[in-house]
């Protein structure tokens, strides 16, 4: 059967492009599907920055006339700049399971980078590391959540059968939160704060938490700056990443640690809005931001977003300060399990931490990659 494939061009074509994923999940519970009103931000260039600085195409794959699947290239040229690559990236692949579609699709986003003059081609990969990466290839029994890739089995068969092989593995951990938190967490904790050099700052409003947000971006980009796929965020780029969360972000469950009136480590997490997105079907207006934020309230899980501790600092228990924090916070509103988010599988820094307290790898991905 003939496979057409069409470049998105227009407000019709983006909108059959972002619903897509629906028909393909709509028999699986585990999958979540986006919040479109953040979806059409991120797929608009003149609100999502990150379009300024990279090539990019869009393409849905017809067969009979009927959509069977769609996929994003990237060129993320300030990346590779800065490190000396030449790779394009594909993204937000999604088809039915059918190996022509999928090697239709692949094949459509190599040749254009191809003429772009790049080398390799990667995926999945968003513009940066912040955005979705991987591809699901163990726990799909476990649900989605926020801002972590989900997919049926067969697609990464489906990759590897076009030519892909493994880039990297991330993997998340599941730590239960346990009854009582461990004595050790609670003297390196206490050793911290006797020194009045170090200082514990608990958001207690939005504003107290948007204020804050910066100075945590900062200090993410100095932390993170080895880790594969980051990019750097730039102003407008921090701006446009902390209202993208800011609504849905409860104060209580961020915490930062000041050394000298300076940002020396922070962790931000939220509760598992997951089944409350479900229910809302992705839609904020008019009741689905209630059916999310009552989630907020029922969910016995939280998830990780972002956490770090700034090198000088590494090895001086705030690590440790900002778990026993975290775990305080995490049994004032019962949770039962913490998800580590996405982990680079050769991140052993990141990867010590979460066994540190606890955690089991139930969830695994992969970036693949090949040459052109």
């Amino acid at each position: 059967m003939k496979i057409e494939i069409k470049e998105v061009n227009n407000r019709k074509s983006l909108k059959k492009f972002i619903y897509f994923p629906s028909s393909i999940y709509k028999e699986n519970s585990n999958w979540i599907p986006p919040i479109y009103m953040d979806e059409w931000k991120f797929f608009n260039p003149n609100k999502n920055k990150s379009f300024k600085y990279c090539d990019t195409c869009l393409v849905l794959a017809y067969e009979n006339n009927e959509i069977a699947g769609r996929i994003m290239g990237i060129i993320n040229k300030r990346y590779n700049e800065n490190n000396n690559e030449k790779n394009a990236r594909f993204s937000f692949l999604e088809c039915n399971n059918n190996q022509e579609v999928a090697n239709a699709l692949l094949t459509y986003i190599e040749n254009w980078a191809r003429e772009k003059k790049m080398e390799t081609i990667v995926g999945p990969l968003g513009f940066s590391d912040k955005d979705p990466q991987g591809c699901l290839i163990e726990g799909f029994e476990n649900r989605c959540v926020i801002s972590a890739p989900y997919n049926l089995e067969y697609l990464p068969q489906l990759i590897e059968n076009a030519g892909f092989k493994k880039k990297n593995n991330l993997v998340s951990y599941q730590i239960k939160v346990p009854d009582e938190i461990p004595d050790l967490y609670k003297k390196v904790h206490d050793r911290v704060f006797n020194n009045p050099n170090y200082e514990i700052f608990e958001p207690k409003t939005k504003k107290q938490l948007k204020q804050n947000i910066i100075p945590v971006f900062n200090l993410l980009n100095k932390t993170y700056a080895s880790i594969y796929a980051f990019d750097p965020l730039d102003d407008e780029e921090k701006k446009e990443f902390a209202n993208r969360y800011i609504s849905i972000l409860n104060p209580d469950f961020t915490k930062t640690i000041k050394k000298d009136e300076t940002m020396a480590a922070f962790i931000i997490s939220m509760p598992d809005i997951s089944e409350g997105v479900q229910k809302a079907k992705g839609k904020i207006f008019p009741l689905g931001l209630f059916k999310i934020l009552r989630s907020q309230k029922k969910t016995k899980q939280l998830v990780l977003l972002l956490g770090a501790v700034k090198e000088k600092y590494r090895g001086l228990g705030l690590d440790f300060a900002l778990a026993y924090k975290i775990l305080e916070t995490a049994k004032k509103y019962n949770f039962e399990t913490i998800d580590s988010h996405l982990i680079l599988e050769n991140n052993t820094k990141m990867r010590a931490e979460a066994e540190k307290f606890g955690g089991k790898v139930y969830k695994r991905f992969r970036i693949f990659q090949k040459d052109l």
